[in-house]
C-alpha cells in the first residue's frame, strides 16, 4: 500500500459559500477530512499546513511545503499531493519543480468551486491527484499540476481562465497525461529538469510588462539598492519600446538581473528582430531570455536562482534551459 501525504494549504478547495452566496474560507478544511480516500489502497497521512487564500500565497510558505516534502521524503513516502487555491498554483507548483529532486512523485491540486456548491471539483480533484502521486508511471516527471482528469507539468501550465473548471491548460505543448480509470496515463515526458537546492528565499523580485506607448518611469521606480531582479515580459518575440532602454541600461549598470519573455500566451522569446528595442540590442545590451516560461515562472526560477546564490554565467544558464 501506498503513503501518500496530502499537503493542505487552503484556497477554494478548502472553503464553502455561505448563505448570502460568498465563498470563504472554513475553520475546518472538508476536503482536509477526507482521509479514507482510496481506503485499501492508499495510504492518506494528512498535513493541514496552512488555510491560506491564494493570493496570500508567498515565496516563505512555498519553501516550507518544500521543506515539509523533503523530510516526508526521508521518512518514507510514496508521494505528495497539495491542495492549493488556483491564483497563484501554478508558482508553487513550479518553485516545488525547482527546488526538489524529482525523486518522489509530487502532485499540486485545488478547485474552481468550492465544497458545497453545485458541480464542486474539489473532491473529484483531490481523488485524482492521489491516483497520480500513487502510480509508479508518475516518477521521473518533476512536480505536476492535476486538475480536470489532466496531468500537467509544473513548468509549463497557466490557469487561462478565472471561474471555469477547465481553467489549466499548457500552452505550445499541452498536458503530458491524463487520469483515467484509476490510474495515470502518459504520453508525453520532461527532459533536462532543472532542480536548485535552496534553504531561504530572497525579497525584491519583480515582474513587469511591457505595453504600446511604455517609457522607462516603472524601470527607475526600481533603480535602487533594493531590487535583486526583474523579470521583463516583453512585447511579440521578445522587444520592447524603445523608450524603456535607458532606464534598463541603468539597472544595468547597477548589476541588476534583467530577464526577458514574452507577453504572448504561445512561443517563445527570441532574439529576433535588430531594431531599436528589438531582442537582438536587448540580448546585447545584457539582458538573459528565458525560453518557454511565462513571467510569473519566470519571475519564480530568477528568485530561486539568485536564492542559490548563482551569478553571472551560471544565473544565465540557470535561466536559459527552461525549454526541454
Amino acid at each position: 500500500m501506498k503513503k501518500i501525504l496530502a499537503i493542505h494549504t487552503g484556497g477554494t478547495i478548502s472553503m464553502s459559500q455561505n448563505d448570502q452566496g460568498k465563498v470563504v474560507p472554513n475553520a475546518k478544511n472538508p476536503i482536509a477530512q477526507e482521509e479514507t480516500i482510496l481506503a485499501g489502497r492508499v495510504q492518506l497521512i494528512t498535513d493541514e499546513m496552512f488555510n491560506l487564500p491564494s493570493p496570500h500565497m508567498t515565496p516563505v510558505e512555498m519553501l516550507k511545503i518544500k521543506q515539509r516534502i523533503d523530510q516526508a521524503e526521508k521518512d518514507g513516502i510514496d508521494g505528495v499531493v497539495i491542495t492549493h487555491g488556483t491564483d497563484t498554483l501554478e508558482e508553487t507548483a513550479y518553485f516545488l519543480d525547482l527546488t526538489l529532486p524529482n525523486t518522489i512523485p509530487v502532485v499540486v491540486t485545488g478547485a474552481m468551486r468550492s465544497s458545497n456548491e453545485v458541480g464542486t471539483d474539489g473532491l473529484y480533484n483531490f481523488r485524482s491527484a492521489i491516483e497520480v502521486a500513487a502510480d509508479d508511471a508518475s516518477r521521473g516527471n518533476g512536480a505536476m499540476v492535476v486538475m480536470n482528469d489532466e496531468i500537467h507539468t509544473a513548468r509549463y501550465v497557466t490557469k487561462t481562465h478565472t471561474t471555469n473548471v477547465a481553467t489549466f491548460r499548457t500552452p505550445t505543448f499541452g498536458p503530458i497525461g491524463i487520469v483515467a480509470k484509476d490510474h495515470a496515463v502518459y504520453f508525453q515526458k520532461l527532459i533536462n529538469q532543472d532542480t536548485c537546492d535552496i534553504d531561504h528565499v530572497i525579497d525584491h523580485v519583480y515582474l513587469i510588462k511591457a505595453y504600446a506607448g511604455m517609457d522607462g518611469s516603472l524601470f527607475d521606480f526600481l533603480d535602487n539598492d533594493q531590487t535583486a531582479g526583474v523579470v521583463i515580459e516583453g512585447l511579440g518575440a521578445g522587444n520592447l519600446p524603445p523608450q524603456t532602454l535607458p532606464a534598463i541600461q541603468r539597472l544595468l549598470d547597477r548589476q541588476i538581473p534583467l530577464v526577458l519573455v514574452s507577453r504572448c500566451y504561445n512561443g517563445v522569446a527570441e532574439d529576433i528582430y535588430d531594431y531599436q528595442g528589438g531582442g537582438i540590442e536587448l540580448r546585447k545590451m545584457g539582458l538573459m531570455l528565458c525560453q518557454g516560461l511565462n513571467g510569473q515562472k519566470a519571475r519564480i526560477k530568477l528568485l530561486v536562482g539568485l536564492s542559490a546564490g548563482l551569478q553571472g554565467d551560471d544565473l544565465k544558464q540557470f535561466l536559459s534551459t527552461a525549454v526541454s
